[in-house]
């Protein structure tokens, strides 16, 4: 009898634990989605609006050292320390603000790129849910093998309405 349970219990453990497993290249659908012009548009003119502010600090940044220098012989020694102090702080400003502009520039790029990210995850949970798949891996240099009969991308990219090539 125990043996038995034991063979059922192997059996069931072992009809429950069959799973598919399918893989998508996000970068690759990323890529044909028409909307991807629209973000790269929108960067572009983010990154654009952050050189501009960066050109009027460093201009701003000239002309309060020119005025300095053109000034500094009429200048008390308190007058001197107090503008060699705002000249410091245009500097430093200067520094921290072309730091944390490529941050920036990342960050803008995610807040845009999030409805694509929810529009494809849509997209490839209809697609999991209707083949069956239990799990789904990113396809990138970290997967050793993959059987491309496994592979969701194209399929994905049908069910957002995109066409693709059969060469790509």
């Amino acid at each position: 009898m125990k043996l038995v349970r034991i063979i059922f219990m192997l059996l069931c453990v072992t009809g429950f634990a069959q799973t598919k497993v399918g893989t998508i290249d996000v970068d690759f659908a990323l890529s044909q989605m028409p909307e991807i012009a629209t973000v790269q548009k929108q960067v572009e003119e983010y990154g654009s609006g952050l050189e501009a502010d960066l050109k009027k600090k460093m201009d701003a940044y000239q002309a309060e050292v020119k005025s300095y220098t053109e000034n500094e012989a009429t200048m008390t020694i308190n007058q001197r320390k107090v503008r060699q102090d705002s000249i410091i702080a245009m500097e430093q400003d200067i520094t921290k603000f072309q730091q944390n502009g490529n941050q920036l520039i990342v960050l803008k790029r995610e807040e845009f790129m999030q409805p694509l990210y929810t529009k494809l995850g849509a997209a490839l949970e209809k697609i999991a849910q209707a083949e069956g798949y239990t799990q789904v891996l990113l396809r990138n240099n970290d997967v050793v093998y993959v059987d491309n009969r496994y592979d969701l991308t194209i399929a994905v990219l049908k069910e957002m309405g995109i066409e693709v090539k059969e060469e790509e």
